[in-house]
């Protein structure tokens, strides 16, 4: 059973929760980050990713600039930029997006969670791509980007929600990309217990986006055990900061692919051989999938759809993703993308950037583009449950959480 616990968040003060808040440090490459600090000085990006502080010649990974971190995050705190809550809480926070509103429970959810699988995961990690977070979470003594989970809906739940948000929020905010930003602090310890009595019932949450994140929180914790012995479960160090939404209300865009070349195929020659497993279709307007197993392709300034055939379509929960079915059956046999995790002829592109985007693509760097039908939570959920993993960049997430809203000091 799910064990989520209030924890004393470290916030920014409300007249600046709306500079402060800061897309995920790995939204951004370097330059980007940088950008973002000189045009918001407040940004939490200048915490995240503290190397925007320092010129080109000091590296990205090195201590001094995780030392910054430290220094900024806790300077901030004690000039009164964040406060900290007198006693645990939970927070909720909505998000919304042309429209349409997410509310998450803000809490901790348990590393030893993690490590039974009553947290699952659909994706694998790399190493060294956890290291910088393990190291930044390590010096801070902070986790300051939370993990974006997922559950199966609850009416138990979902009241008490409905109930915490009959106060005032403490944040309500736009962001620059439009997006809408409302917090709520529950500190009634009634209505604390109640949620984690709640998720005491759920058997299992799932990670929806933020695995390396989540990896390195709990190997941070590990280090806090093998360094205290005698810790008892309760300490800070055990949980780590996570977001929880229903299902019902995420929504999964499309994750589209660009490919650099054909693999000597002449595109006629490619129509032809995509016939095996497609049947296809020239259209005049751009194609955005409608369904599961349609496809669009750009190829030399015309879209197609692509529909596959019954008889290639399987009940695997792998390997019936549509974008497991692209991979299997066009990309590895027809273009040689053997690995797309390491081959650099593939590239991908998150729905949010558009169809007008995969058309720029290959008038400028590419040859064929790929649009996709979104990967559902509910097939996310039973790739999860069967122990399985998705292929990568299988879902793709809006709108992003905002980190700097809530900090977890371990």
């Amino acid at each position: 059973m799910a064990d989520i616990k209030a924890f004393r968040g470290i916030r920014p003060r409300p007249d600046l929760a709306g500079r402060i808040a800061a897309l995920p440090y790995d939204v951004y490459n370097r330059k980007e980050a940088l950008a973002e600090v000189e045009k918001e000085p407040l940004s939490f990006l200048k915490i995240d990713r503290a190397e925007t502080q320092f010129p080109d010649t000091v590296g990205t990974y090195e201590d001094c600039v995780y030392e910054k971190a430290k220094e900024t995050l806790w300077d901030m705190k004690a000039k009164g930029a964040f406060i900290q809550d007198e006693t645990p809480c939970c927070y909720l926070y909505e998000l919304t997006m042309n429209g349409r509103s997410q509310t998450g429970i803000v809490a901790c959810a348990s590393i030893d969670d993690y490590h039974s699988q009553v947290i699952k995961k659909h994706e694998n990690t790399r190493e060294e791509k956890e290291l910088d977070r393990i190291r930044h979470v390590d010096t801070c003594n902070a986790q300051t980007g939370p993990i974006f989970l997922a559950y199966r809906s609850r009416g138990e739940v979902t009241a008490l929600v409905a109930q915490a948000k009959q106060q005032k929020p403490v944040y309500d905010f736009i962001s620059p990309d439009g997006i809408g930003h409302r917090v709520w602090v529950i500190e009634d310890r009634e209505q604390i217990e109640q949620l984690e009595s709640a998720f005491g019932k759920i058997q299992e949450i799932y990670i929806a986006d933020g695995h390396h994140r989540a990896a390195s929180a709990v190997k941070v914790g590990e280090k806090r055990r093998a360094e205290h012995p005698g810790y008892t479960g309760k300490e800070e160090f055990n949980y780590f900061l996570a977001v929880l939404f229903p299902d019902e209300e995420l929504s999964i865009l499309d994750y589209n692919r660009v490919i650099k070349d054909l693999n000597g195929n002449t595109p006629c020659e490619l129509l032809e051989k995509i016939q095996g497993d497609f049947s296809v279709e020239k259209r005049e307007e751009p194609v955005r999938p409608t369904k599961k197993g349609e496809f669009g392709m750009y190829l030399e300034g015309t879209w197609y759809l692509l529909r596959v055939k019954p008889e290639v379509v399987s009940e695997d929960p792998v390997k019936g993703l549509d974008v497991s079915i692209l991979q299997d059956r066009l990309l590895q046999p027809i273009l040689g993308i053997q690995n797309p995790k390491t081959d650099a002829r593939i590239d991908f592109v998150g729905g949010i950037r558009g169809l007008k985007e995969l058309e720029r693509r290959v008038a400028e760097d590419c040859m064929a583009a790929f649009s996709l039908y979104p990967t559902s939570i509910g097939e996310l959920f039973a790739v999860a449950d069967a122990g399985r993993l998705m292929p990568p960049k299988s879902t793709w997430f809006e709108p992003k959480l905002r980190s700097g809203l809530f900090i977890h000091e371990i």
